[in-house]
């Protein structure tokens, strides 16, 4: 346990961010699997939707620093190549 006051506080900041990216997190996974769903069933539009609204929060989580931007790419590409090999 820290002591020293600035440390205390930094601990408290970065709990609350850890909360927060999590939730983040979480909600991209739950956005890919809607994805894969989508496409599973094989309406081209509700996947391509889907995907288009996905690609958005990845690129906002890394654009905020939650994901590395690298990642959020490989994301979008491998929806985007299951959308495309459902459709």
């Amino acid at each position: 346990m820290a002591n020293i006051t600035s440390q205390i506080k930094r601990n408290r900041q970065n709990r609350r961010r850890e909360d927060g990216n999590k939730a983040v997190r979480s909600r991209l996974k739950t956005e890919a699997k809607k994805v894969h769903s989508a496409a599973a069933t094989g309406d081209a539009d509700a996947a391509t939707t889907q995907l288009r609204s996905t690609a958005r929060l990845l690129d906002k989580a890394a654009s905020k620093g939650v994901i590395h931007r690298k990642t959020a790419a490989r994301r979008k590409s491998k929806l985007a190549r299951a959308v495309t090999r459902q459709a």
